[in-house]
This record gives structure tokens, C-alpha cells and sequence, in this order.
């Protein structure tokens, strides 16, 4: 059976955005992901809770009982959120539809993983790189990736942009990112639509909203890795995560098992992290989205994500924590 996680994330976002959808146009009052809710029962996402307290300067009961549900939420999935139900992955699949024919069968090919995994055996320097955690740099020098600073593991533009709108919402009173959040923008145009088509609203939100999304879409394409403070937020949060860890199974991996290289896992994340040698990752683990990518892209089936890795098992991710 051919696994395909890929499908399952998009389908999962898009049940989102109909069931918010259904909600405009019903006036359930199910809110979105950034203020979800039924009758009187709602919450806020962590940076929306965090700017209503800075905003009002005082503690809110509501956006602190908020904050508390959505960190235990991170301790236990991470940034699942990030994987599954964020409408901005979703929404950047756009440029796709101007990409080079080519390169989107390239790229469509890598993903659904119809690629035949290099099965060659291991060089002695592999074997001696990936003993040691080290890996060779442009000029053949070895270097010590695991004592190089990682996204995740050191500050980097994200933190500067969640720190930045933390300032500001105190400063100025309102949560000033809110108006330019691209998850806010999505829905708020769900929203504009569905008050155009239902009760014949035109004004110029209708093309300021969709337009500045569309602009984030196409003009900061590492939106996700560079510049969202609330994945900032939640891979600060992370870093307690102990569940639903990639585990390897060195009976079936086919490095350990056969001495061959692969690298498939690594090359399926697109956070930038290797699963079978964490040591070598562009990213730390708090960065995990939990996509199941490394899961599926796998040729030997070696990796699972089960809810707790049970004792005396190989979780890639302990021995870097």
C-alpha cells in the first residue's frame, strides 16, 4: 500500500477551511483557527492570547486559559499545527500553477517518492563522518555539524519578528501583526467572500485582504522558515515535546542494516532534519511539524511515530537532546 501523508495534510487543511467556511455562511459562530469556538466556549491562538493581555496590560482570564490549553497542545504535538492544519502551506501550493512543467514533475516525482533509493555501499569516509557526527565542508575540511548552531537552536529571524509584534501590541495597544498574519488574511478572505457572494458587500478590503496575502504568498516564499513568529512561538515550546518521535528500527533501515546509503528521510523533511542522523540536520527537533514525510518516504518502512517509543527502542531524536 503506498503511503502518502502528503494527501492526507492537504485534505486535512481543507477540511478546515470548508468547515470554517460552513460556519460564515451558517453564523454558527465556530469562529476560525485563530479564535475557534462553539457557544460560549472559545479559545485563542498563543500569540493572539499573548497580544490581548499586552494589548489591554492586564491578565485576561480568557486569553490566559488560551495560552495554557495551546502550550500543553504544543508540549504533546509540537508544531503539528504547522504540518496539518495551517491554511498557508496550502494557500503558497499557488505558485505552483506557474511553475515550468518540468519542474513540477521533478518535484511531484521526488515527493511521491518513485525515485529508486541509492542503495550503494557506504564509502570508509561516510562510515567514519557519520560515526563521529562530522561531515566534510566545501574544502574537504571536517567540521562538527552537531556543534553547529541550528534553526530552532539558536535565534533567528522568526524570533525577531515574534519579539517584534510582542513590542509592538504593547506599544501601540492592538495586536499589529494580526493585520498582516497570513493565516488571519486567509480566512478574512473566506470571510469577504462569503459576505460578496451573500449579502453583495463590496469594499475595498475585498482587494487590499487578497492582495496582501497573495504578496506574502509570493514574495517571502520562506515564510514558514524565516519569518513566522508563531513558529517561533511554538518550536520555543517544542523543546519539552516527547511524543510522536521518529523511531528508526536498525533491523530494516537500510544503512544499518545493509551498509548502504540512503538518505531519503533527510531529504524528504522540508524543516531540514535527518531522522536517521539528527547530528547532521539543518534544523533542530523543535522544528518538527510531524508531517510523517520521513515516515513515508522511507523505502525500507524503518521509521514509525508511534505516541510513545517503547523501552529499549531507537528514537533518533533522544541522543541530540
Amino acid at each position: 500500500m503506498k503511503k502518502n501523508s502528503k494527501t492526507l495534510r492537504t485534505l486535512t487543511a481543507l477540511a478546515v477551511i470548508v468547515i470554517v467556511f460552513v460556519g460564515f455562511l451558517t453564523n454558527l459562530g465556530i469562529g476560525t483557527i485563530s479564535a475557534p469556538g462553539i457557544w460560549d466556549i472559545s479559545i485563542l491562538c498563543p500569540l493572539g492570547a499573548l497580544g490581548t493581555m499586552l494589548a489591554s496590560k492586564m491578565m485576561v482570564p480568557r486569553a490566559l486559559v488560551s495560552l495554557v490549553i495551546m502550550v500543553v497542545l504544543i508540549v504533546i504535538f509540537a508544531r503539528a499545527f504547522c504540518g496539518w492544519i495551517c491554511p498557508v502551506p496550502l494557500v503558497q501550493k499557488l505558485r505552483d500553477l506557474f511553475s515550468k512543467p518540468q519542474a513540477k514533475e521533478a518535484k511531484a516525482e521526488d515527493a511521491d517518492g518513485t525515485k529508486a533509493a541509492n542503495v550503494a555501499p557506504l564509502t570508509d569516509e561516510e562510515k567514519a563522518a557519520l560515526a563521529t557526527g562530522c561531515e566534510k565542508d566545501a574544502k574537504g575540511l571536517a567540521g562538527c555539524a552537531s556543534c553547529a548552531k541550528k534553526r530552532g537552536d539558536a535565534v533567528d529571524a522568526r524570533h525577531f519578528v515574534l519579539g517584534g509584534a510582542l513590542v509592538s501590541t504593547f506599544i501601540f495597544g492592538f495586536p499589529v501583526f494580526c493585520l498582516v498574519c497570513p493565516i488571519g488574511l486567509t480566512f478574512a478572505t473566506i470571510l469577504l467572500l462569503v459576505n460578496l457572494f451573500g449579502q453583495g458587500d463590496v469594499t475595498w478590503s475585498l482587494i487590499v485582504v487578497p492582495a496582501l496575502l497573495i504578496a506574502e504568498v509570493v514574495l517571502f516564499k520562506k515564510w514558514c522558515h524565516k519569518l513566522c513568529p508563531l513558529s517561533a512561538f511554538m518550536s520555543l515550546i517544542a523543546k519539552l515535546n516527547r511524543t510522536f518521535k521518529p523511531t528508526i528500527d536498525d533491523a530494516k533501515c537500510l544503512e544499518t542494516s545493509k551498509g548502504a546509503t540512503c538518505g531519503r528521510c533527510g531529504k524528504a523533511c522540508n524543516e531540514g532534519i535527518d531522522p536517521r542522523h539528527p547530528e547532521l540536520s539543518e534544523a533542530a527537533w523543535s522544528e518538527c511539524t510531524k508531517c510523517r514525510s520521513c515516515v513515508d518516504a522511507c523505502p525500507a518502512n524503518a521509521i514509525t511515530m508511534p505516541l510513545i517509543a517503547k523501552k529499549g527502542e531507537k528514537v533518533t531524536l533522544a541522543k541530540n537532546e
